[in-house]
């Protein structure tokens, strides 16, 4: 009898582990991609637009570019705590380093962008194009 619940409690946390894994590989694979960048997401007569592309996600960690063209992100990495899935990444350019951090909600990018030697925070969304 003992050898039955064991076996039956290691078949439902095999599954659990698999239906965990799927659900993040579906969430990485939405995440890959282009992504439109809302700079102003609160001004809706402003077209300040910034692109994102994810290129790879592979053992927590997150590749592509951030902002514009040629820019690599650098340390991004990817949690997944709290059915919620948050990436945080650094780039940088002429003006400085940025740190950003974003969480996908639904089909919708909700991040901020801290520019330290610039000294502002901005808020952003993304549509993936």
């Amino acid at each position: 009898m003992k050898l039955i619940t064991f076996v039956t409690c290691l078949y439902i946390l095999t599954a659990f582990n698999h239906a965990a894994a799927g659900s993040e590989a579906q969430k990485d694979t939405m995440l890959i991609g282009e992504w439109k960048l809302d700079m102003t997401p609160n001004n809706p007569d402003d077209n300040n637009f910034a692109k994102m592309s994810i290129n790879k996600i592979e053992k927590g960690r997150v590749y592509g570019e951030f902002y514009r063209d040629g820019v690599k992100m650098q340390n991004g990495v990817i949690n997944r705590q709290a059915n919620k899935t948050t990436v945080a990444l650094v780039s940088s350019d002429n003006s400085g380093s940025y740190n950003s951090t974003f969480y996908l909600d639904g089909d919708m990018l909700y991040g901020s962008t801290h520019a330290i030697e610039r000294e502002f925070v901005a808020t952003w969304t993304a549509t993936k194009q």
